[in-house]
């Protein structure tokens, strides 16, 4: 079984070790607080109150993310409750019991995820707002207590409209042969330098800069109608359905990034082809070789694969002519310097945004033989 906070378990009966604060009675009320409940229940008896097999909720609390507490009273009536939910939906045979595990894990690593962030948020608030004879415990309560009713409800929003959102991509895919397919643009979007650089700069100023990366680059990839996968640091995954919004939105990165000079240099490799969609994350081929051409991509460029380029092609976003382009001088003149947008490329067709230049064929680790394209935006010659 597994204890439903982070830190380990703060028995108030005695049972279990206090880990994670100087001061358990704080710790306990403020769990009480936002679990609004006492605890209660040991493991089995929590089980055993939600009629729930001790193997099947010691799977959940598992799939959840939660450190095991032994035969400690840790556990609440909510969580007695939220056994006899997931137990139940298996039990009507509106999940299988496989798919309600997958429910949990996906929960549980989600919340977590939410939870460590938004106390990261919270923290210096903590921290800066404390005044003299007051301890960060102190002004801890109050501000949960203010801030749990609001952020409930706020997540409850978010969470619905989310998923209205998916619900609508599924529908469509229904009724769309080429979205059920699994055919996705995905653009790993990366920081070159990173590692290098993180060695030079205290922590406060590496945590602003990441910041200010993955802010910057969310923002931009939601606002122009794509779908943030992931973020991992120095790099950012994400995808759309169409490839033209993907390379606009992978230009536009390097763009924004670039007037911020506190930020390294970005590259970005895409790859156009079917994708497998699992527990919100995306895998398969495209996804790999997506990601192997960010590594090799230089500095404030954008490279692309064969297919991706033939989707461009495909749809107007490149005029065949310039799918061919001058030869490898300008690649290479690209990749040496010049700006990945702003390439002036002659041609009367007004519907193409994008210019298309073949780069040296190359092995990649794992896919064989490759032909990156380079990206950039197509201005018409004066």
């Amino acid at each position: 079984m597994r204890q439903p906070h982070g830190d380990g378990p703060v028995a108030e009966d005695g049972s279990g070790e206090t880990t994670g604060s100087h001061d358990p009675t704080v710790a306990l009320e403020l769990e009480r607080l936002i679990l609004d409940a006492p605890r209660r229940y040991t493991p089995y008896q929590a089980a055993r109150a939600a009629d729930v097999p001790m193997e099947l909720a010691t799977r959940f609390w598992r799939a959840m993310g939660f450190p095991d507490i032994g035969q400690s009273r840790a556990l609440t009536d909510g969580d007695v409750i939220a056994l006899r939910r997931l137990a139940g939906l298996v039990e009507s045979g509106l999940l299988s019991e496989s798919m309600a595990i997958q429910v949990a894990r996906s929960t549980g690593q989600t919340t977590a995820r939410l939870a460590g962030w938004q106390m990261d948020t919270f923290l210096e608030n903590l921290t800066q707002a404390v005044e003299p004879g007051l301890t960060r415990a102190d002004v801890a309560y109050p501000l949960v207590e203010l801030l749990l009713p609001e952020l409930e409800q706020f997540l409850v929003y978010v969470w619905r409209r989310q998923l209205a959102a998916v619900t609508g991509r599924v529908v469509q895919a229904a009724e769309d042969n080429e979205i059920t397919s699994g055919r996705l643009a995905v653009g790993f979007a990366d920081l070159v330098g990173f590692t290098r650089l993180s060695r030079r700069l205290e922590e406060e100023e590496l945590g602003e800069l990441v910041e200010t990366f993955e802010n910057t680059c969310s923002d931009l990839i939601a606002g122009q109608g794509g779908r943030v996968i992931k973020t991992l640091g120095d790099e950012i995954l994400y995808v759309s359905e169409d490839p033209a919004t993907a390379a606009e939105i992978a230009l536009s990165l390097i763009d924004a990034l670039a007037e911020d000079e506190t930020i390294p240099a970005l590259r970005v490799g895409m790859a156009f082809g079917t994708v497998t969609q699992r527990m919100g994350d995306v895998f398969g081929t495209t996804v790999n070789l997506a990601s192997r051409l960010t590594s090799i991509a230089p500095k404030d460029a954008v490279l692309i694969d064969g297919e991706f380029a033939a989707a461009l092609e495909q749809n107007g976003s490149v005029a065949p002519a310039d799918s061919e382009g001058p030869g490898l001088a300008e690649a290479l003149s690209v990749a040496a310097g010049m700006p990945a947008s702003g390439l002036p490329v002659p041609g009367p067709d007004a519907g193409a945004r994008f210019h298309l230049q073949p780069m040296w064929r190359r092995p990649v680790r794992g896919l064989g033989l490759v032909e990156p394209w380079l990206l950039s935006r197509r201005m018409k010659a004066e």
